[in-house]
């Protein structure tokens, strides 16, 4: 019974790998157990074990009827999502808080009915123990009618005694005997008290399983809304990663205010040439984990960097030694389809943003860092050393949790750093192209290019 209630769980927790409509491949699911350890653990999956739980929440999902009949409509509405993306991001916000409520709801009813199974099993156990007594004391009085009375006539009689319905019937017809003693009568007292128990505590079973079986209702009703609501989100999050990359093209190509830029780099020239390369990378956030790699989204859309995911206010760190040669800020939290970002000179949709030109083992690279938290990007012009504080994790722009985007371009030699930084024209994708263009930049016979940031942070 309690399997059922964790394979519903299996769903909520893992259901967002799953695009919409997706097939999914054969697996062998006999041991539900280890998948739904698996799947709802809460660790880290890889591609392969994402892929693998879709599969095994198709499978769970076909033996409810309500939650068929709610992802179906869910299906009618897909075009309608697509076509009105902008407003159905902002819904985002009140699904992700619902389905956190909901979720909220359903680790209580768990918790209660967790509780109740053990109420019935202890109240299984008391029963069994009781008729046990009883079964002893239906022998003690048994073997004292038979010890104490000697004639035939009333060993005849102990089958009727002890086939009474009640304690009343037990004692109308052994006083018609005159076969008790006051030491019998104590016994059977207790026979009585017995049996009365066991009512008592069968009522009381019949009660808890009545509650049971209506919080296992409520239970499933809950999650089957949780899952719905949860696919509804996957739909939203599909449509916005496809188009992605469309909206940072449309957004922003060039950097504002370049020429400020410019002369910003040759003010500190003299800064600018005490920078020493670094000799390895520093990872971006502390303690995060990846939840998606480059070059593509799982969900459908050109993913062109890394997200770490890591708590809102985690610190950023710089990759390598250098400056930081563009920082926009002043986007507040966001959510899918959110394109801010490109109004303060960054890339639309990146919300606030660092840009650090870096020397890391004779290469010149810059490192783009989005979705930053509000008031934390440092300035532009500030020459930094790897390792050191840039800004906090964020979720300004187009995001619906804390992480931060990287992306990661090779712009050639070391030795270019100082004038590479005086003169950038202000493109925003270094030359490498944006969206599905972008993917015949990646690094390996020219460059500039695009690397993937899991290859030089890990």
């Amino acid at each position: 019974m309690k399997k059922i209630f964790v394979m519903f769980c299996t769903l909520v927790l893992v259901f967002s790998f799953m695009p919409f409509g997706q097939a999914v491949h054969a697996e062998d699911f006999s041991d539900v157990q280890y998948w739904t350890d698996l799947c709802t653990g809460g660790q880290p999956l890889s591609d392969e074990q994402k892929t693998s739980c879709t599969a095994f929440i198709s499978e769970m999902s076909n033996r409810s009827e309500s939650l068929k009949k709610q992802l179906e409509q869910l299906k009618q509405e897909q075009s309608e999502i697509e076509k009105n993306l902008e407003q159905y991001g902002k819904e985002m916000i009140e699904l992700q808080k619902s389905a956190d409520s909901l979720n909220g709801q359903i680790a209580d009813l768990n918790k209660e009915i967790s509780v109740l199974e053990k109420q019935i099993e202890e109240l299984q156990k008391r029963i069994e123990e009781n008729q046990a007594k009883i079964k002893e004391i239906e022998d003690k009085i048994k073997n004292r009618m038979i010890e104490t009375q000697g004639t035939m006539r009333l060993n005849q009689f102990i089958d009727i005694i002890m086939g009474a319905k009640s304690f009343e019937d037990i004692v109308r017809i052994a006083n018609g005997l005159d076969a008790i003693t006051a030491y019998d009568e104590k016994t059977m007292q207790d026979f009585a008290e017995e049996i009365k128990q066991i009512e008592v505590d069968k009522a009381e079973l019949e009660t808890k399983k009545a509650e049971f079986d209506t919080k296992k209702e409520d239970l499933v009703t809950k999650q089957n809304e949780y899952l719905a609501k949860k696919q509804k989100m996957q739909l939203i999050e599909a449509a916005a990663r496809r188009r992605y990359s469309e909206i940072e093209e449309q957004g922003n190509k060039i950097a504002g205010d370049i020429q400020g830029i410019q002369n910003l780099m040759k003010s500190i020239s003299s800064k600018l040439n005490t920078v020493i390369e670094a000799t390895g990378w520093v990872s971006p956030v502390a303690g995060a984990r990846i939840s998606a790699g480059t070059w593509h989204y799982s969900t459908g859309g050109v993913h062109l960097g890394t997200d770490y995911a890591a708590p809102l206010g985690s610190t950023i760190r710089a990759a390598g030694n250098g400056v930081i040669l563009h920082s926009t800020d002043g986007c507040p939290a966001g959510y899918y389809t959110n394109t801010c970002g490109y109004q303060y000179g960054g890339s639309s949709g990146g919300g606030n943003q660092i840009y650090l030109l870096a020397k890391i083992n004779g290469g010149l690279y810059m490192i783009k860092y989005m979705h930053m938290l509000l008031g934390t990007p440092i300035a532009k012009g500030t020459i930094v050393n790897a390792g050191d504080y840039i800004g906090q994790v964020g979720q300004s722009g187009n995001a619906t949790g804390p992480h931060t985007h990287v992306e990661v371009f090779k712009l050639g030699s070391a030795d270019d750093f100082v004038n590479y930084a005086q003169t950038w024209n202000g493109d925003l994708a270094f030359g490498c192209r944006w969206g599905q263009a972008a993917l015949a930049y990646v690094c390996g016979n020219f460059i500039p290019c695009r690397i993937r940031p899991e290859e030089v942070f890990g």
